[in-house]
């Protein structure tokens, strides 16, 4: 008797749980309003659904591993506490040691030559692709078929600030970060408002890009990192190159071109400071570039010290973030003008 009694107490324990596991189940499948978080077929995940560059990209909810190949992106994942179980090691900003400096991060190497079957191997939930790795999508998709794979790469011809707060809020939903990407873009709005308010219209600026030792010419609306923030800031060219380019060594200049558009103030991006070249004897610091040119020691920015240098780590960490620093950056330096 006791065997048959505690034999019916498993069979009722047993029962109310399948019969749970349904009723679960169905409340699953009824939790997508508008798409946005919506049944995958399976009562263990359910799916979201981000549109990005290609279109509509389902992704299984929660996310548990990440590839990262986009470097607007890694330091929002790394701030994130995102799992990225393997990225390009070489071209990830110094500053974002939680993936650069983390053995457990499968190294898939230089953009150049990435070994794009390490993406295959980690069977990842989610791929991040962009910027240096947008070449490679169609490759990551016929490698990683079960993997969904997001790109927010700016849009050419659209505003960067819609398109850098489209990146933070496509990434923040996919992840389940939606609070941690609002903030971003908040912190975002804020500073780009200060930054056009303590600008006056009055002062010419320049952007130049520093590389090996010598300075190039970083063209407003098209140039690198700089040049779309003429168009959001307001703010005044002190030259204006015919078919200039986005370059990312800039274009060619003279210092004496520099020198006679004399500008009142200057941006510079130090292009080597976010590459390998950083830390070798080779390399030559932006400021010293620029500080340490004889044509450029009557220009008025050099005379009276109205030179921003862009954070070290730009060149390769373009992200709301970096622009956000940049941006207030700025804000300081014109309210001080």
């Amino acid at each position: 008797m006791a065997r048959t009694h505690s034999g019916r107490i498993r069979n009722i324990v047993a029962a109310t749980a399948a019969g749970l596991s349904l009723v679960l189940a169905s409340c699953s499948t009824g939790a997508g309003a508008g798409g946005a978080a919506q049944a995958s077929g399976s009562a263990e995940h359910a799916t979201v659904t981000v549109t990005d560059n290609h279109g509509d990209q389902k992704i299984k909810s929660p996310v548990d591993k990440v590839v990262a190949t986009d470097n607007r992106s890694f330091e929002m994942l790394d701030k994130w506490g995102v799992n990225v179980v393997a990225a390009p090691k070489p071209i990830v900003p110094f500053t974002v040691t939680g993936i650069k400096d983390n053995d457990k991060v499968v190294d898939l190497g230089n953009h150049r030559e990435p070994n794009l079957e390490l993406v295959a191997a980690a069977n990842p939930d989610l791929v991040v692709n962009g910027q240096r790795f947008a070449k490679y999508y169609e490759d990551i998709k016929k490698l990683a078929p079960n993997s969904a794979i997001v790109e927010f790469e700016p849009r050419k011809g659209e505003p960067l600030d819609a398109e850098l707060k489209r990146h933070a809020a496509g990434l923040g939903k996919a992840l389940g970060k939606e609070s941690e990407a609002d903030k971003l873009i908040a912190d975002f709005d804020k500073a780009l408002e200060r930054a056009k308010k303590a600008y006056n219209p009055k002062v010419k600026v320049m952007a130049l890009n520093s590389s090996g030792g010598t300075l190039g010419y970083v063209a407003p609306s098209v140039g690198r990192t700089f040049g779309p923030l003429f168009d959001l800031i307001g703010m005044t060219p002190a030259l204006e190159v015919a078919k200039s380019s986005d370059d990312h060594q800039g274009d060619e200049i003279s210092v004496e071109a520099i020198a006679k558009a004399n500008p009142d103030f200057i941006m510079v991006l130090d292009r080597d400071a976010g590459t390998s070249v950083r830390g070798t004897s080779e390399y030559r610091s932006a400021q010293s570039v620029v500080e340490e040119a004889a044509p450029l020691k009557n220009v008025k920015a050099v005379k009276e010290g109205k030179i921003y240098y862009a954070p070290e780590d730009t060149y390769t960490n373009e992200s709301i973030i970096t622009y956000t620093e940049i941006l207030n950056s700025l804000a300081d330096a014109f309210e001080q003008a």
